[in-house]
């Protein structure tokens, strides 16, 4: 195998989508200015930091990640970059995209491999030097894989589809262990994004205004525009403009009449929600419901 090259994604590259329809694995350096606003995915992410230190904010709780540390992120998981200065310049993390779809043909309805996302509620994880070492193998054996041009594609697909096996079960085997998950003291959380997360959830069917959310948070207009953008990286009409989508998505898996999915995520019609739902995804929601139905819809 070639190991004279990694497979390395810019730290300012903003892409949020597969350019492949399996899985995608990068090795990024520095600050990865484009991860900076809050954003989501229809595929799992996971991240290794292999040195320095990094910050994530996922939902409203920011976890302050240090060298061994794994952060898992599920599908249609609010989640963002956040920099401190002076800390995270020398960071150098490996990058994971999967989808479910790969994941559940490689397990052939013998098991769950998506279950380290699903199966407790912290999302990052402090493992023993050993168990991160040997997941770290994995990662790294991936890596260099992706990369390499000598080895015939066929074999090259054998390997990939062995080496992520073996990482996911050892890792959902390590995920059953509450002892491992993310200490109290290196999380940190925000109530105003949680009080606003309750409120656009409860209220999603209704117009929601940059006055009522402000109240809300219990600041003024202009002041709440300021703080907010500082913590989610977001505008506030992107950010609940985003949220209806998610749960038009949630819609769309249950099996939701297209006719009534723009009701009920306070779209003021149709044309409205196709729009930014195409603008988000990049597809439309019959091309987003067909392409998932196997995996997610009855």
């Amino acid at each position: 195998m070639n190991r004279k090259q990694l497979s390395v994604m810019d730290a300012d590259d903003a892409r949020q989508y597969m350019l492949k329809d399996n899985f995608e694995i990068y090795e990024k350096k520095g600050i990865p200015s484009g991860a900076m606003e809050m954003h989501f995915h229809h595929f799992y992410e996971i991240m290794f930091i292999c040195q320095g230190d990094f910050a994530i904010l996922v939902n409203n709780i920011t976890y302050h990640l240090n060298p061994g540390d794994f952060i898992l992120i599920r599908q249609n998981q609010f989640h963002h970059y956040q920099y401190v200065k002076n800390q995270h310049e020398n960071s150098k993390r490996i990058l994971m995209w999967v989808s479910a779809n790969y994941l559940e043909t490689l397990a052939q309805q013998n098991a769950d491999l998506t279950s380290c996302f699903t199966q407790t509620q912290t999302p990052a994880w402090h493992f023993p030097a050993h168990h991160r070492e040997h997941l770290s193998q994995y990662l790294n054996t991936l890596l260099y894989l992706e990369s390499d041009s000598l080895t015939p594609k066929g074999e090259k697909q054998l390997l990939e589809d062995s080496y992520l096996t073996l990482f996911f079960i050892s890792l959902n085997q390590l995920c059953r262990h509450p002892e491992f998950s993310f200490r109290i003291e290196n999380t940190s959380s925000n109530p105003m994004i949680r009080t606003l997360t309750d409120y656009i959830n409860e209220h999603i069917d209704e117009p929601i205004t940059l006055d009522t959310l402000a109240s809300q948070a219990h600041l003024s207009k202009y002041h709440f525009v300021r703080v907010f953008k500082e913590l989610t990286g977001m505008t506030v009409h992107d950010f609940v403009n985003h949220k209806r989508i998610l749960k038009a998505c949630e819609l769309i898996w249950e099996g939701e009449a297209f006719s009534n999915i723009s009701e009920l995520c306070g779209f003021s019609d149709y044309s409205s929600f196709f729009r930014n739902f195409k603008a988000v995804y990049g597809i439309s929601p019959r091309e987003f419901k067909a392409m998932y139905r196997g995996n997610f819809l009855p």
